[in-house]
């Protein structure tokens, strides 16, 4: 969608939602599960906590509808519940002491062939290990602008942050991620001298 509030056909299927039509929310829920789940995944860290996290978020979506201000984009509106959802799931988690994952190695060749996408498909769990050491507010930058290829201006609404914060959060979220792919280097490095 290009500027704000919800398109023609977006607005109608959102009035027709907020008349009980079911098949009309069913097709809102169709453009944006996508987005809602690989949000949950990037944030949560596993397939079943995003697949819970996405019906519980499409749940908020469905009650909270009335209140949806049609100013508002309305792709940056459901981000926004899904985003506070999965802090909320952190906080959670942090409270109940769950330990975090130990990091593999980061650094991998890119290789054609299955071989290649094995490695690929390995990054991707390394990369959503490291986002799990990060803290909350810098995961959430961080996928919100590279797996969900929002603008600063975007993150800040969906956060209710200052735009400048959120270029300040992404400036450290960078740096930490970078701090935990050269600590994990070095680990790989000092582990493969010590079998030699």
């Amino acid at each position: 969608m290009v500027g704000y509030g919800a398109g023609t056909e977006e607005a109608f299927l959102i009035e027709r939602a907020n008349e009980g039509d079911q098949a009309a929310f069913g097709t809102l829920v169709e453009r944006y599960q996508n987005a809602v789940y690989n949000l949950a995944y990037r944030m949560l860290g596993s397939p079943e906590e995003a697949e819970d996290a996405a019906q519980e978020i499409f749940v908020r979506i469905y009650r909270q509808l009335a209140r949806y201000d049609p100013e508002r984009k309305f792709s940056t509106w459901v981000l926004t519940i899904a985003t506070n959802y999965c802090i909320d799931q952190l906080r959670r988690r942090r409270m109940q002491l769950v330990p975090l994952e130990n990091i593999i190695p980061w650094a991998r060749a890119r290789e054609a062939g299955p071989e290649g996408e094995a490695l690929s498909r390995e990054s991707r769990d390394e990369v959503q290990r490291l986002l799990r050491e990060l803290p909350e507010k810098y995961r959430a930058v961080l996928v919100l602008r590279y797996w969900q290829d929002l603008s600063c201006a975007e993150i800040a609404d969906i956060l209710k942050l200052p735009e400048g914060t959120v270029k300040t959060q992404l400036h450290r979220a960078r740096k930490a991620l970078g701090q935990l792919i050269e600590g994990q280097e070095q680990r790989e490095e000092h582990n493969a001298l010590s079998r030699v």
